[in-house]
């Protein structure tokens, strides 16, 4: 860890999970995450993804002068991926999970290993802390799709919650559920049984899929 906190300060290049590449100022490191400023955002990269990353003083940035004050407080000097999303619960944010997408709104809570976001589109989702690539807080008074503060009530989540995400998903089941945004045609259906880390689903056709807990990113239902 010590030669990489040499890099603080620095520009340098980060390439994550899927061959996804960063640009930016190394502004903060700990022992599971990374803050990257890229010249307009800032950038929170758990450790866990990171394939490498490497100095590069030629990197070209939009931006001259020091990087804006940190988005997310932190109340100690050193900064974590846990603390940076309590942190950051109840402010815009964009996270980035599976696939090309990527989702807007508000994170409402922090247990084990998962938190309970809410999005003005997908509504109420669970979102595996181990499948979390990235986090940008929004800029100052902007919001999601432009939407006007009063369209986007923080809706409490109608399920009690657990402290883990497979005994959280046990609270779901017999209800229609999505993995993963729909990425996979067999991650739609009836969540039937969750059981010792398996997910027994039926999907539209009748057809029984078993998906494993740990492989399940995130998860909302209609």
């Amino acid at each position: 860890m010590k030669n990489v906190l040499a890099l603080k300060g620095q520009k340098i290049e980060i390439e994550i999970s899927g061959k996804t590449l960063f640009q930016g100022i190394l502004i903060d490191i700990g022992q599971d995450i990374i803050v990257l400023f890229n010249g307009k955002d800032y950038l929170y990269i758990p450790f866990s993804h990171i394939h490498n990353l490497r100095p590069d003083d030629q990197i070209e940035l939009e931006f001259e002068g020091e990087p804006p004050e940190m988005p997310i407080f932190e109340e100690t000097k050193s900064v974590s991926y846990r603390k940076t999303l309590t942190n950051a619960k109840g402010k815009f944010v964009e996270i980035f999970v599976t696939g090309n997408k990527s989702i807007h709104g508000y994170i409402l809570s922090v247990l084990n290993d998962y938190f309970v976001f809410y999005s003005p589109i997908y509504k109420t989702m669970l979102i595996s802390l181990n499948h979390l690539k990235w986090l940008t807080p929004y800029q100052t008074n902007s919001t999601p799709y432009t939407l006007p503060n009063e369209e986007l009530p923080v809706k409490p989540v109608s399920i009690p919650l657990q402290r883990s995400f497979e005994e959280q998903l046990k609270k779901l089941e017999g209800k229609l559920v999505v993995f993963d945004l729909g990425d996979h045609p067999k991650k739609i259906g009836l969540l039937k049984l969750i059981h010792e880390n398996i997910a027994e689903l039926n999907i539209a056709s009748g057809e029984t899929i078993y998906w494993k807990v740990p492989h399940i990113k995130m998860i909302h239902w209609p």
